[in-house]
C-alpha cells in the first residue's frame, strides 16, 4: 500500500500549485486590463480606394483623434464614442460616419465609413511599436558626410515622415514629374536610364525605408546621382510620391510600413533646412536680348498638343509635319526693359536655316524652357508660350534666285521632314550684330547682302510686329514670303513691293535695285494698319549697327583662387567661378581654352555665356571674370586660333568678333552652319579642335533610343579651315563627348553606355568612313554582330566612369613621368583617369585607372594645359548623367607635386600575363604575397538593349609575380590569361620607401603580345 502520509502531502503540493497558477492567472488578468490601450494609439487602415493612419488619444474614458489619408489629406475625428469593443465618430467636416470594432486582442479594428446611404468597407491594424532594427544594406555612398551642407547634420526625420499628407503627395508628384521621371520613367514610359531602379516592380537597390531613400536621394550611389537642388522637404515629399503611387500598389514587397518603434530609431533632429522655393534658375537668367535654341512655335490655346512616341525603344519617328519647329532659332526681345529675353512680353524667331522669321508671339513669359540643357527634362524642346499672333510654314522664305522657285531641296529624312542650311549659293547666314538693345541679322540672298532688324510697335492695344530689312542689288530678282494670305502686312520704304501670290504675302525686290524697307506685321482682324503704316517713321539705315557698341557687360566679377593642399602627388586649386552675377549665369562651364598671353582663359557654358578668366598665372590670388558674349545654342567646346575665339554651338560654329576692341562680342559671325539640327534632345555637338593644317574636328551624338534621321547624327565632323565645308571622318556613335586630336594626326573619340552600347567605350579612330557600334546611327551596316563595328580601345565599366568626356595628352614638363602619357576626363564621376595604351597586332587597347587624390565637385567637361606655367586647367558642369552635382559648374588647375605616383604609368598584355611598370622602384617583399593582386575577367554582349550584364565572370590565378631588372616593371603570370572584354587589376603594394600603392585597373584585351621574360 502507498504511504498515506506520501499521498496527502502530494494532494497537498498539487492544490498550492493550483491556487498559485489560478493567482498567476489573475495578477496576468488584472494586469492586461490594467494596461489595455483599448483604441488608443496608431492604426494602418485601409479601404478600397484609401488608406493611411489613424491616431486616436485617450484621455480618461474619451477619446480625440484624427484621420490622415495619404490621397485625401487630414481630417479630424469627432463626436468619438466608445462602448465595450465598439467605437463611433463623424469625419470633419464630410459628416461621413466611421463606425470601428475591435477584435479580442485589440489588434484589430473591423467596421466601416457610411457615405450616405453607403457602406465601406474599413479595416485597420495596430501599428508596431516595437523596436525592429533596419537591415540596413552596405552602400557606398558618391557623397560622405563631410560634402553636405550644414543643415543635413540636424534634420527632423522623424517629423518629416510623420508630417506627411495629401499636400506632401501632390508637392512630390511634382518633384518626380520634374526630376526623377527622365530616368526612372513610369509603368507606361521607359526611363532614359533604363538601369534606373523601376520602383513599380523591381527592388530597391540602396535600402527602402523612408531614411535609406532619403540618404540615397541626398548622397547618391550606384548611378542615382545626388540630388542636391532639392530640400529635405521636397527629398521626403518625393519618396511618398514614389512608396504610395508606385511601390506599394504592385510592389507591395518593397513597401516599407512605418511603425512607431522605426521612427524611434530615426533622427530628431530640430531642422527641416530652407523652405522650399520655386525653383527656375534656367528662367530667372539673363541671356541678353536674344538666345539661340531649337523652338516649336504654339500658340497656348490653339497650338497642337505636345505628344511623343512611346517605348519600347527603338521609339518611332513622330508626325512632326505640321509642327512649326525653328531647328536654328534666334529668338529676339522685342519690348523695352532688363532681365533679358525671359523678362520680355513680345518676341520674334529667326530661323538661320531657312532665312525666315517663323512666328511673333507675346505673353507672360517667353517659352516654357523644356530642355535637357534648360529646366533638365528629358525627351522634349522648348515650346513658344501666350499668343501666337502668326507663323510661317517650314519651307524657304527666300525663293531661289536662279530660279524664283520655292522648293524645298535640302536633306530630306525618312519621317517627310527636310534639315539642315539652304544651299550658301540660295541663302546664307552670316551672323547677328550686337549693338546695345538692338539684334541686326546678316545674311545673304544670292548676291545680295541683308541686314534685317525685327521689332514691334503698338497700334492702341493691338502688336504690329515689324521687319526692317535693308538689301543690296542683286543680279537677279528677289521674292520673299512673309506670312500666310489673311495675315495683314503692310509696307514703307523704297526698292520693294507686296502682293498675294500662291496662299502667301510676298515682297518682291526688283533686280539690281537696292531696297530700304519696313514691314509691318498683324493679324487679321486688326483695323487701321494703313493709317498706322503711313504715320510711321521711315525705315532706317541698319549699317550704324555694324560698327561694334558700348559694352553690355562691363562689369569685371573677382573671384578667389582656393589653393589645394600638396599632401599627394595632385594638388586641386579650386579656381571659383562667379556664382553670384548680375545675371544669374549658371556658370555650368563646358569648354576652355587660353589666349596667346596664357594669364587668361576663355570659357563657354551650356547657357549660352562666353567669358574671359585673368589671373592664371600671375601668381595672384584671385582671378578676373568678364562676360564677353551670351545667347549662344548649348556651346560644348571652345577653340582660340590666332587671337579669334571660336565656339561649338548646337547650330554652327560661331567666331566671336570684337569690332571696336571694348573687350567684349560685337557681331556673333557664322563661321560653319552646315550643322544637321532637329528636334531631339540628344544630339549634342561637343568639344571642338583643330589640325595642324587649321582644320576643325567636332563630335555630334544620336538620337536618344531613337534611329538617326539624318547622316550628322552620330558621327565625328571635319570642319574645312576656312570654315566652307563639312565632311564626315566617322560614324556609329551614341554620345560622343568630345575630340582628342593625336600627334600622329588621328583621333580619340568617347561614346557612353546605351542601347547598341554594352559599355562606355573609348574609340581610337584611324582612317575614315569607319563605323563605330551604334545601330541606331544612320544608315549603318546590315549586319549587328560586332564583326562590322570597330572596336573600342578600352571598354569603361560604369563603375570606373559613368561618363566619359574628352581625352588629353600630357604636354607638360612639370608633371614629371606622366608627360607624354594620356587622360580621360571624368564627366559621370568628376576625376581624371590615366590611360594606359597599347598598339598589339595593329589593333589599340588599353587600361584606364583612377588618378589619386582627385575629385571634382561637379563632371568634369574640357582640359587644356597651359604652356606657361605647366599645369593643367579643367572645367566641369552638372546636368544629366553624371554623379557630381554638389555644383553646376567649376573651374579647376592640378598640379603635379612630384610625391610618389601609385598609379602605373604603362600596361602590356601578353599571352602569359600582364606587365605593369611604374614609377617608383618597388619593395620585392610586398609582392611575394599573391594576395596583393587580385584579376578578374567577363565579356559583354552588345545588343538593342541598354548595356549589358556581365558575363563569363572569372578570378585569373595568379600563378607568379615576376620583378624585372629596372625595379619597377613587373609581371603577373596568369596561365588563363585571354583576349576579353573587360579585367581588372586590383593591388595593394609598396615601394621601396614604404609608401602604399593601391587601385584598380580596368583594360580591354583584343591580342596578346608574344611573353617577355626579362627587360
Amino acid at each position: 500500500m502507498p504511504n498515506t502520509f506520501d499521498f496527502y502531502k502530494q494532494q497537498r503540493m498539487k492544490n498550492y500549485l493550483l491556487r498559485i497558477i489560478m493567482l498567476l492567472s489573475t495578477v496576468g488578468f488584472l494586469y492586461n486590463c490594467s494596461h489595455d490601450k483599448g483604441f488608443e494609439g496608431t492604426w494602418d487602415y485601409e479601404t478600397n480606394d484609401d488608406h493611411g493612419i489613424i491616431e486616436l488619444m485617450r484621455n480618461g474614458n474619451s477619446y480625440t483623434g484624427q484621420m490622415i489619408s495619404f490621397q485625401k489629406g487630414t481630417k479630424t475625428l469627432e463626436n468619438l464614442k466608445s462602448e465595450n469593443n465598439t467605437l463611433s465618430a463623424a469625419i470633419a467636416p464630410s459628416g461621413n460616419v466611421l463606425l470601428l470594432n475591435r477584435d479580442f486582442k485589440g489588434e484589430k479594428l473591423t467596421g466601416h465609413i457610411l457615405v450616405k446611404d453607403t457602406k465601406v468597407q474599413f479595416t485597420a491594424t495596430r501599428a508596431s511599436e516595437e523596436y525592429s532594427p533596419l537591415n540596413k544594406p552596405e552602400v557606398n555612398y558618391i557623397l560622405s558626410d563631410s560634402d553636405l551642407a550644414d543643415y543635413e547634420k540636424d534634420i527632423d526625420h522623424q517629423g518629416f515622415i510623420k508630417d506627411i499628407d495629401k499636400s506632401s503627395l501632390k508637392r512630390g508628384a511634382r518633384v518626380f514629374n520634374s526630376n526623377c521621371i527622365n530616368c526612372h520613367g513610369t509603368p507606361e514610359m521607359e526611363g532614359s536610364i533604363p538601369l534606373s531602379t523601376k520602383f513599380w516592380e523591381q527592388s530597391f537597390k540602396f535600402g527602402n525605408d523612408p531614411y535609406a531613400m532619403y540618404k540615397t536621394i541626398t548622397k547618391g550611389s550606384g548611378s542615382m546621382p545626388p540630388q542636391i537642388t532639392l530640400t529635405p522637404q521636397e527629398k521626403y515629399d518625393v519618396i511618398l510620391y514614389i512608396r504610395e503611387k508606385f511601390v506599394r500598389p504592385t510592389n507591395s514587397e518593397q513597401y516599407f510600413k512605418v511603425s512607431s518603434g522605426y521612427l524611434a530609431q530615426l533622427p530628431e533632429g530640430a531642422s527641416r533646412g530652407p523652405a522650399v522655393k520655386p525653383y527656375h534658375p534656367w528662367s530667372d537668367m539673363d541671356y541678353g536680348n536674344f538666345f539661340m535654341n531649337t523652338y516649336e512655335l504654339a500658340d497656348a490655346e490653339t497650338g497642337p498638343e505636345r505628344f511623343h512616341s512611346a517605348g519600347p525603344p527603338p521609339y518611332p519617328d513622330e508626325n512632326y509635319l505640321k509642327n512649326n519647329f525653328a531647328y536654328k532659332g534666334i529668338a529676339v526681345r522685342l519690348d523695352e526693359g532688363s532681365g533679358g529675353i525671359s523678362n520680355g512680353k513680345a518676341w520674334m524667331i529667326f530661323d538661320h536655316d531657312l532665312m525666315r522669321v517663323a512666328g511673333g508671339w507675346t505673353g507672360e513669359g517667353f517659352i516654357d524652357w523644356k530642355g535637357i540643357l534648360l529646366n533638365d527634362q528629358h525627351e522634349t524642346y522648348p515650346r513658344t508660350i501666350g499668343k501666337l499672333h502668326f507663323e510661317t510654314p517650314v519651307s524657304p522664305a527666300w525663293a531661289n534666285p536662279a530660279n524664283g522657285s520655292f522648293a524645298d531641296p535640302r536633306f530630306k529624312a525618312r519621317d517627310g521632314r527636310r534639315f539642315g542650311p539652304l544651299p550658301k549659293k540660295w541663302a546664307h547666314y552670316e551672323g547677328i550684330y550686337h549693338h546695345e538693345n538692338s539684334t541686326i541679322i546678316s545674311y545673304t540672298v544670292g548676291n545680295a547682302h541683308v541686314l534685317e532688324q525685327l521689332g514691334m510697335e503698338k497700334m492702341e492695344s493691338q502688336t504690329i510686329f515689324t521687319r526692317t530689312l535693308n538689301i543690296s542689288p542683286s543680279a537677279t530678282a528677289l521674292k520673299m514670303r512673309i506670312a500666310p494670305e489673311g495675315t495683314k502686312v503692310a509696307i514703307k520704304g523704297k526698292g520693294a513691293s507686296l502682293k498675294n501670290s500662291q496662299g502667301f504675302v510676298v515682297l518682291e525686290v526688283q533686280k539690281e535695285k537696292s531696297a530700304n524697307i519696313k514691314l509691318f506685321i498683324t493679324e487679321a482682324g486688326a483695323d487701321g494698319l494703313d493709317q498706322f503704316v503711313a504715320k510711321a517713321v521711315a525705315p532706317q539705315s541698319l549699317t550704324k549697327y555694324t560698327k561694334g557698341g558700348d559694352p553690355h557687360y562691363p562689369q569685371e566679377l573677382i573671384t578667389t583662387i582656393v589653393k589645394g593642399k600638396d599632401e599627394g602627388p595632385f594638388a586641386v586649386d579650386q579656381l571659383t567661378p562667379p556664382f553670384d552675377n548680375p545675371w544669374k549665369s549658371r556658370m555650368k562651364l563646358s569648354g576652355i581654352d587660353f589666349m596667346n598671353d596664357a594669364n587668361t582663359a576663355v570659357a563657354c557654358t551650356t547657357d549660352g555665356d562666353v567669358w574671359t578668366i585673368t589671373g592664371l598665372t600671375d601668381d595672384s590670388e584671385t582671378l578676373k571674370w568678364k562676360r564677353i558674349g551670351s545667347g549662344l545654342f548649348q556651346p560644348l567646346g571652345i577653340k582660340v586660333v590666332k587671337e579669334k575665339i571660336y565656339v561649338i554651338c548646337r547650330d554652327q560654329i560661331v567666331r566671336l568678333q570684337d569690332l571696336n576692341e571694348d573687350g567684349e562680342t560685337d557681331f556673333y559671325e557664322n563661321f560653319n552652319n552646315d550643322h544637321q539640327v532637329t528636334d531631339h534632345f540628344h544630339e549634342f555637338a561637343m568639344g571642338l579642335q583643330t589640325d595642324r593644317q587649321g582644320n576643325f574636328y567636332y563630335a555630334k551624338s544620336g538620337r536618344h533610343a531613337r534611329e538617326a534621321l539624318v547622316p550628322q547624327h552620330g558621327t565625328l565632323l571635319k570642319v574645312s579651315k576656312d570654315g566652307s565645308r563639312t565632311d564626315i571622318i566617322a560614324t556609329g556613335f551614341r554620345a560622343a563627348n568630345g575630340v582628342c586630336i593625336n600627334p600622329d594626326g588621328s583621333f580619340i573619340v568617347t561614346d557612353q553606355q546605351g542601347f547598341w552600347n554594352p559599355m562606355n567605350r573609348v574609340n581610337w579612330i584611324e582612317g575614315q568612313n569607319k563605323f563605330y557600334g551604334n545601330m541606331w546611327g544612320y544608315n549603318p551596316p546590315k549586319d549587328t554582330t560586332r564583326t562590322t563595328m570597330q572596336p573600342p580601345m578600352v571598354w569603361i565599366d560604369m563603375e570606373f566612369d559613368r561618363s566619359p568626356s574628352e581625352l588629353l595628352w600630357v604636354n607638360s614638363k612639370k608633371w614629371g613621368p606622366l608627360n607624354g602619357s594620356l587622360l580621360s576626363f571624368s564627366y559621370g564621376f568628376g576625376k581624371v583617369q590615366l590611360v594606359l595604351h597599347e598598339k598589339v597586332n595593329g589593333q589599340r587597347q588599353a587600361g584606364v585607372i583612377d588618378l589619386p587624390g582627385i575629385k571634382f565637385l561637379s563632371g568634369v567637361m574640357r582640359g587644356r594645359f597651359n604652356q606657361a606655367d605647366g599645369n593643367l586647367y579643367a572645367c566641369g558642369m552638372s546636368a544629366w548623367g553624371t554623379s557630381q552635382m554638389i555644383k553646376g559648374g567649376e573651374f579647376y588647375r592640378l598640379r603635379y607635386t612630384g610625391q610618389p605616383l601609385s598609379t602605373p604609368l604603362s600596361l602590356s598584355a601578353e599571352k602569359d600575363g600582364v606587365i605593369l611598370t611604374f614609377s617608383a622602384t618597388l619593395d620585392i617583399d610586398s609582392l611575394e604575397d599573391l594576395t596583393n593582386f587580385e584579376v578578374q575577367t567577363w565579356n559583354l554582349v552588345r545588343s538593342s538593349k541598354y548595356g549589358s550584364k556581365r558575363y563569363n565572370t572569372k578570378a585569373l590565378k595568379i600563378s607568379e609575380i615576376m620583378m624585372f631588372e629596372d625595379g619597377r616593371t613587373i609581371k603577373l603570370v596568369l596561365p588563363e590569361i585571354e583576349p576579353v572584354d573587360v579585367m581588372t587589376i586590383a593591388y595593394k603594394i609598396k615601394d621601396v620607401q614604404g609608401n602604399v600603392f593601391e587601385g584598380k585597373i580596368q583594360n580591354t584585351i583584343h591580342n596578346l603580345k608574344e611573353a617577355t621574360r626579362s627587360l
